[in-house]
């Protein structure tokens, strides 16, 4: 990728309004929705990976294409 990603007008104005609820929230539950956060970004990930190794044939048992 030689060109940096962008986020569309529409992801800007959802980061803006996700700022504005974190800094509503104390500090307990701030710290407590980001760990919550975190573990969702990893389940994400896990299923991209499950998803790519099973659409590119690399899952044991899975059949080559």
């Amino acid at each position: 990728m030689s060109q940096p990603v962008e986020l569309s007008l529409e992801q800007q104005f959802s980061i803006r309004s996700f700022e504005t609820q974190v800094q509503q929230m104390s500090r307990e539950q701030a710290q407590e929705f980001l760990v919550k956060l975190y573990e969702q970004m990893l389940m994400r990930e896990t299923m991209y990976r499950h998803f790519l190794k099973h659409q590119w044939g690399l899952e044991p048992g899975s059949p080559m294409v």
